[in-house]
């Protein structure tokens, strides 16, 4: 089932389940730098892009019918079918939209709003039963929706034992 960047079909909004998935300190290295000449790359020796996914996908495959929306400053870099395409299918079927793409939001105002105000302006619009957020960065939360925060420690992202705990904890709640 695909939809677009802006949302998901009308089939897909019942029983929506929604995990909001940051890219930087969750799935690889928080040290990501993007360069006119280099492109992007982690500064971090040693690092590669994408190495925690699996740990992404093992979590996840007990729940079929979570959706991913992506929260990733890499939409707003890349665009979202490029940002989407770095992951692997597995996780990329599940990919329902991004909180960029917000019909009521410019670019300038979504750029200046913290993360947590932009995810919880989409879980508004898209109205999940349940949802989740992993994020290397808690800046700017709302309180109401700090209990939907999984934050992960930039340069250990998914590998903390505490943050997969924490994640079946909240898919199995879901």
């Amino acid at each position: 089932m695909r939809s677009t960047p802006n949302g998901p079909t009308n089939q897909q909004k019942t029983a929506m389940k929604i995990l909001y998935l940051d890219y930087n300190g969750v799935l690889h290295d928080s040290k990501v730098i993007r360069n006119r000449k280099r492109g992007l790359y982690i500064a971090t020796p040693d690092r590669d892009f994408f190495e925690w996914m699996p740990i992404l996908e093992e979590l996840l495959a007990p729940h079929p019918d979570v959706k991913i929306v992506l929260s990733t400053s890499w939409v707003r870099a890349l665009g979202f079918d490029d940002t989407r395409q770095e992951l692997s299918e597995t996780l990329r079927e599940r990919v329902i939209g991004s909180t960029f793409h917000h019909p009521k939001l410019t670019p300038a105002e979504f750029d200046t709003m913290p993360r947590g105000m932009q995810v919880l302006r989409d879980v508004e619009r898209r109205k999940p039963t349940s949802w989740l957020a992993l994020d290397d960065d808690a800046f700017g939360w709302p309180a109401a929706c700090r209990d939907h925060l999984i934050e992960t420690k930039g340069h250990l992202g998914l590998t903390e034992p505490a943050v997969q705990d924490a994640m079946r904890k909240m898919l199995a709640a879901l």
